[in-house]
């Protein structure tokens, strides 16, 4: 150990007369474990909100849309195969999306009406968890049933008071060309499903029907909308969009997760930003103790200082053996405030005692999600910070003149 580490570790250890540069030494730690472990809890919640959120509509939206600029088309099997062809791509399946009107015994509502192939769906959408009451298999078009099938979203089905087992009629403004204009096609539907995504913006507006029965309603005939499709790794879509645009070519267009939610990521990421530089600021707390602490003990440790400087001790020495100390007070700040940080993490992530509003927000606890690469930024913001605040009275140390501190001895 070299003897400025040695001093430094003496200088902060030891039983000081001045009990009040004590104080502040425990307020400079305090301050430095309080802003770290802040900054820990709320990126981590922040981590949890963004990552359930991507879940959710990663679970009914697909990682990537295949779309025609012509609008619906056929051949979608063809298209698929060469699709499934790619590197990166895991699975893919035919999609109609259309809006459409929905009516129980005078109970109207907008819906938006997504025709899916219940045998290719689940290996791109996690449609098949989210079903209530109900199984995606009974999706399966059968030419000889009374009426087709339909799953509603939950917060849909309490708005229209349809449930499992009711009949439901769905109008489609795309209809039929009779001798007086255009009528929208009608059809009768059985309820065989409840869908709970756990977003309310789709549970409310969603309906889901079989990729054949929404062809029929709509009079597409053997079109669909789009294909959707799964990828082996979501942050890498923009590099795979680009291979099947070259291998489709025109009128295909490509689209991914990241640019049709764009807007609400880029909002999480300002957020969470903005978080962590204003939080940053308990930690400057920290800091500025650490600074007056330091000053105290040069003050405190003038003497001391002149005889080492007599006995030969460098400037550089002197200057470090505060540093080290400013140091060592942010380190252990650090420390504690990481180890209570993700002590608090796993609490709120194992027994979820804070609760959330029902009707203000999608989830009912906090969702806790720790990414170490936050975890090393935090640390390593801290270890800075404490280093900054040091460097200004260790080079006030090291310019003592020791002639002057044993003028009046």
């Amino acid at each position: 150990m070299s003897f400025e580490l040695f001093l430094a570790i003496r200088y902060l250890m030891s039983k000081r007369n001045n009990t009040f540069i004590s104080i502040i030494t425990l307020i400079s730690v305090t301050g430095v474990m309080v802003g770290v472990m802040a900054l820990v809890v709320v990126l981590s919640v922040m981590n949890g909100f963004r990552g359930d959120m991507m879940s959710k509509i990663l679970g009914v939206n697909s990682e990537m849309l295949v779309l025609n600029f012509t609008g619906p088309f056929d051949h979608y099997s063809d298209i698929s195969k060469k699709i499934n062809k790619i590197q990166g791509v895991v699975a893919s399946t035919p999609f109609i999306y259309a809006q459409v009107m929905i009516n129980n015994s005078g109970n109207v509502s907008g819906a938006v009406l997504r025709g899916i192939d219940p045998a290719t769906v689940p290996g791109v959408l996690n449609i098949k968890g989210m079903i209530r009451n109900g199984k995606l298999a009974s999706l399966v078009h059968n030419a000889h049933r009374k009426f087709p099938p339909v799953i509603l979203g939950r917060e849909l089905s309490k708005q229209i008071g349809a449930y499992v087992g009711n009949t439901v009629k769905i109008v489609a403004p795309e209809g039929k060309l009779t001798p007086v204009g255009r009528a929208p096609n009608t059809k009768l539907f059985m309820v065989v499903g409840i869908f709970d995504s756990g977003m309310y913006d789709y549970d409310a507006s969603m309906v889901y029907t079989n990729l054949k029965d929404s062809q029929e309603l709509l009079g597409m005939g053997n079109r669909v909308t789009g294909i959707a499709v799964k990828v082996d790794d979501i942050y890498h879509t923009g590099h795979i969009a680009k291979k099947i645009s070259k291998v489709l070519g025109y009128p295909f267009t490509v689209k991914d997760w990241k640019t049709m939610n764009r807007n609400l990521f880029s909002a999480l990421k300002l957020e969470k930003i903005t978080m962590f530089v204003i939080l940053t600021m308990i930690v400057l707390v920290g800091a500025l103790n650490i600074i007056s602490t330091l000053v105290m003990v040069v003050m405190e440790k003038n003497k001391d200082v002149a005889i080492l400087r007599a006995m030969g001790a460098s400037a550089k020495s002197i200057m470090s053996v505060f540093m080290l100390q400013g140091l060592l007070v942010g380190f252990v700040g650090t420390f504690f405030g990481l180890v209570s940080g993700l002590g608090i993490c796993q609490l709120l992530k194992k027994y979820k005692f804070i609760s959330l509003p029902a009707d203000v927000y999608y989830i009912s606890t906090l969702p806790v999600q720790v990414q170490w690469t936050d975890i090393s930024i935090v640390a390593v913001s801290a270890v800075i910070i404490s280093f900054l605040a040091t460097l200004y009275p260790s080079r006030y140390a090291s310019k003592l003149n020791p002639v002057e501190a044993f003028r009046y001895e």
